[in-house]
């Protein structure tokens, strides 16, 4: 095994790890809180969150997947990037400070004001960490990431639900949220080995700027069309409303977004430094899209499948309202894993140009989903979701593949191969379900079961080469461990 290749699956594992804990922590977290608390809290916090995501690409500018991307760095550029984003963190909390009085009017929602002004400290307090956390990325170091991720998921998650057992409604929220970032400041910087030196240069700022400025506008795109739908609905329908859709959306993110993501992660440091050898970047690239795609269309049947039982067992009773719109979310949730892969393929190879026209594309097909919403409400919104979905994916594997000088159909094949598993599946899990009379929990478990179990038997009667690759991962994860734990003995 090539020692790329061994880091790589190391750092995937651990990062998948991370995410794995850290989510569950989460999960475990917004269980309690879902109890504890009320729709229109989530709805407050998820408009808040909105504000915050878009301004946070600013602090950043695309700096930092430019310091990933580019292979010849000084200790300037690292320094540079940081100071620039310590003072971009500064002038965006004051701006976002100022501007609160004006969107809680838009909104005409009083109680936003004060939520916005003590979230607005978000962008100073993570800016000092953000180089950190590139350079651990950049040297494939997940371990350390994903230690420091779990460990301040825990504990905020910890503080947060505290306080909302202790009655501090929708602030619990926002105190779990800052605890986060403060948390992660102090283990990454006790714990990262780099610390700025006192310097800093516009001309190694410029040597970034050409790939990261494509790429910060690339962001900001995804980033307001990828939360639109909150600004939307937020000022459309009441909170409430906004906390059920926020719910669903986060609960279905949170499995299919951090499983594939963990692999995205990981892709993007160890493609760009495969980015000069192009057959194997071709084999690499096909290969992730069968094994992403196998994993994608796995999770997202079984979710399909549980989702009434699931729901309800975790957050009770009161949020039934949200699995209809996780139903068609999860429908929907194909296109991340597989559009992230193909967005990886122009980043890593520098191709940060087209990767922002891909984008403006892409953009321009979503448009149509918020004039559904608009016109027609939040159920034909969810609907169109899955046919611009699709569109957008087809775009970025067109691009992709043009990049990489390979068909269309070479790289949306075993897509295809697993949608057409996954129907049938799906459909004989229902028909058997349906002819037992279960409760709940039983019922869940048994539709998991046969669904993981035919899915499973179809690709091996198929003979599927995403099946197989799978199985071939799983067997160098062992061979991993094993030397791990024979290093360990001697």
């Amino acid at each position: 095994m090539s020692d790329l290749k061994t880091k790589g699956l190391k750092a995937f594992i651990w990062d998948l790890l991370g995410n794995l804990g850290t989510h569950a922590s989460s999960l475990i977290v917004t269980i309690f809180l879902a109890r504890l608390l009320e729709p229109s809290d989530f709805g407050l916090i998820a408009i808040i969150m909105v504000i915050v995501s878009v301004a946070t690409i600013f602090s950043d500018v695309g700096l930092g997947g430019a310091l990933i991307q580019r292979s010849k760095l000084l200790p300037i550029h690292y320094s540079s990037v940081f100071f620039f984003n310590i003072t971009a963190g500064f002038l965006l909390t004051l701006l976002t400070y100022l501007s609160a009085g004006q969107i809680a009017t838009f909104y005409n929602n009083p109680e936003l004001l004060p939520l916005i002004q003590v979230m607005s400290s978000l962008f100073i307090i993570s800016a000092f960490h953000a180089v950190q956390s590139v350079i651990l990325r950049k040297e494939l170091n997940y371990e350390l990431l994903t230690k420091v991720n779990l460990i301040a998921s825990v504990l905020s998650g910890v503080i947060g639900v505290l306080l909302a057992f202790w009655g501090a409604g929708v602030w619990s929220l926002v105190a779990q949220l800052i605890s986060r970032e403060v948390l992660i400041n102090i283990l990454i910087w006790s714990r990262s080995s780099w610390v700025p030196t006192l310097a800093f240069s516009f001309k190694a700022l410029k040597q970034l700027w050409g790939y990261g400025m494509n790429m910060f506008l690339a962001g900001l795109l995804d980033t307001i069309y990828e939360r639109a739908d909150y600004l939307i609905i937020g000022k459309l329908f009441a909170p409430a409303t906004l906390g059920f859709f926020h719910q669903a959306k986060q609960l279905n993110m949170l499995v299919v977004k951090y499983s594939a993501g963990s692999l995205m992660s990981v892709l993007f440091p160890v493609l760009s430094k495969i980015q000069n050898d192009l057959e194997q970047f071709r084999r690499v690239v096909i290969k992730s899209t069968g094994i992403i795609s196998f994993v994608t269309f796995l999770i997202l049947g079984g979710l399909f499948l549980v989702a009434d039982e699931l729901i309800v067992l975790l957050l009770g009773a009161k949020w039934e309202a949200s699995i209809f719109y996780f139903k068609i979310l999860a429908l929907s949730g194909f296109a991340y894993p597989i559009s992230a892969l193909m967005v990886n393929v122009l980043s890593s190879r520098g191709k940060s140009r087209a990767f922002l026209k891909l984008e403006i594309y892409k953009k321009i097909i979503q448009s149509i989903t918020f004039y559904v919403l608009f016109a027609f409400g939040i159920k034909a919104f969810l609907y169109s979701l899955i046919v611009t979905s699709a569109l957008g994916t087809s775009l970025n594997i067109y691009f992709a593949a043009r990049e990489l000088g390979l068909s269309f159909l070479s790289i949306v094949r075993p897509i295809l191969i697993q949608t057409f598993i996954v129907f049938p599946a799906v459909a004989i899990t229902l028909f058997i379900s349906s002819q037992l009379a279960l409760s709940d929990f039983p019922s869940m478990l048994l539709k998991g079961i046969i669904f993981v179990a035919l899915y499973l038997l179809f690709n091996g009667v198929l003979k599927v080469k995403a099946f197989k690759d799978v199985l071939e991962q799983f067997d160098s994860l062992l061979t991993i461990f094993n030397i791990r734990k024979k290093e360990k003995l001697t």
